[in-house]
């Protein structure tokens, strides 16, 4: 995935996340108040249709008062309150029944059929006895009972409010009741336009999604065209600053042959011509003092061809020392400080601990030149008494101290200033490159350099 498309991603990613979020949140307490909205309306339809109960109750058993309390329970008095109670209706489906006391049907207007039979043990399509409930509910005061019931209309079970009372006199329960089927669709279609709304919302919710992602991403387009401009910019300047420490390493690398083995060379020419000519101006006569004086120029003549040798060694070690690819970060840079002070007699101290064997050739590397260039630094700048080198091993990083008691500099102003800092800046960029972290901190009391790679390959 390149750059761009990562900037798009990180940049989109979360706000969908936060919608989606969003949107959960939402469709749960829209759920939450359709169902509390539902209850409601239910409980609403309850109340009115219990309310309407209990009036037709009322209704009925003022139209057989007469007869029920003018004390007679004769047959006839009986058989009149049944045609009477028998003929009152409401609605398509709404009559009154009787039971007596064992649960024997007296009187069904709908289903005549029952009229006669025992239905003590009648349950309905739940397993409930219906009778026996409504007996104790009559028994117990009166009262609302629901049950499942064959609905006149339909001649399909339905759920029904019964809502009973005791008639002691004549040892009746008389009861009516409403089937509930008209306020399950009333429910259903609630429940319908609910989910309409709530589907609704998500489509809005879905839209405005797509719209931010649609801006987010507009936006992340015309923000990485403008960040490739300064990347090219950069890139362009680094490149220049790459070129210029290739060329810094040209000239240094030529100052060293230059100063040091060109001008030995030549010396150990004049000496070796001083020796031939020394040797040739030898009589055979000659005593040992001219031999010795002769010899004498071809011994220093070796001396400077030691001393070449080991300009030789130390400009190649500079170049890619060997101990890097021999033994190791730890040994090389040990080597290295070691080299240091000899060289600038300022104390060094260096430790290693922990694992530092694991790192990748080219973080090694990279590693090694941050203390070639700090070291470099602190010979020419920072004016240190005492300088620690730390080489820190963890389980899956590696890290390089580097401190040093010198007066400092300040960080902010050389990261800015267009003609110093380079050393500085190609740490920093070396350190990028191999995915590490770099970071240096200065103050009059000295400087700490931290480097930390990780050692996955």
């Amino acid at each position: 995935m390149k750059l761009r498309q990562k900037v798009i991603f990180l940049a989109i990613t979360p706000l969908i996340l936060a919608l989606c979020a969003i949107a959960l949140a939402v469709r749960h307490q829209a759920n939450v108040l359709a169902q509390q909205q539902r209850d409601t309306i239910q409980q609403a339809y309850l109340d009115s249709k219990e309310a309407e109960l209990e009036h037709y109750v009322t209704l009925a058993t003022h139209s057989i008062s007469r007869l029920y309390k003018s004390g007679a329970k004769d047959q006839a008095s009986m058989d009149e309150a049944k045609r009477i109670l028998g003929s009152l209706s409401f609605g398509d489906d709404g009559y009154f029944f009787i039971y007596d006391l064992k649960g024997n049907s007296l009187m069904h207007p709908r289903q005549p059929e029952l009229v006669g039979q025992n239905l003590w043990e009648l349950k309905d399509q739940n397993g409930t006895p219906t009778i026996q409930r409504l007996l104790q509910r009559a028994q117990a005061g009166g009262g609302y009972e629901r049950y499942y019931w064959v609905k006149p209309s339909s001649h399909q079970p339905a759920p029904k409010l019964g809502y009973v009372i005791l008639l002691k006199e004549w040892g009746w329960m008389l009861g009516t009741g409403i089937y509930l089927d008209d306020v399950d669709r009333a429910l259903e279609k609630v429940d319908t336009q609910q989910r309409a709304n709530i589907q609704n919302t998500m489509l809005w919710i879905t839209g405005i999604a797509i719209l931010a992602a649609l801006v987010v991403a507009g936006a992340g387009v015309a923000l990485n065209i403008s960040e490739l401009r300064v990347a090219d910019a950069k890139l362009k300047a680094l490149a220049q600053r790459v070129v210029e420490s290739q060329e810094e390493e040209r000239a240094r690398l030529s100052r060293d042959l230059h100063d040091g083995i060109s001008q030995w060379l030549v010396s150990i020419k004049l000496q070796i011509e001083a020796g031939i000519i020394r040797l040739g101006n030898v009589k055979p006569a000659a005593g040992p003092d001219q031999c010795a004086a002769a010899q004498g120029v071809f011994e220093h003549a070796a001396e400077q061809l030691n001393n070449v040798l080991g300009e030789v060694r130390r400009i190649s070690h500079n170049l890619r020392p060997a101990l890097l690819d021999d033994l190791g970060l730890a040994a090389a840079l040990s080597h290295l400080a070691e080299e240091f002070r000899l060289s600038s007699e300022v104390p060094i101290t260096f430790s290693a601990e922990g694992s530092t064997e694991d790192l990748p050739e080219v973080a090694n590397t990279v590693l090694f030149r941050i203390a070639q260039e700090a070291l470099t630094n602190i010979e020419r700048h920072a004016g240190a008494s005492h300088i620690e080198i730390s080489l820190t091993g963890a389980q899956r990083a590696v890290t390089l101290r580097i401190a040093d008691d010198g007066h400092g500099f300040d960080t902010d102003s050389i990261a800015v200033h267009p003609k110093r800092g380079i050393g500085l800046r190609n740490m920093m960029e070396r350190m990028e490159a191999i995915g590490g972290q770099f970071s240096i901190s200065s103050s009059p009391a000295g400087t700490v350099l931290l480097a930390h790679v990780s050692n996955e390959r």
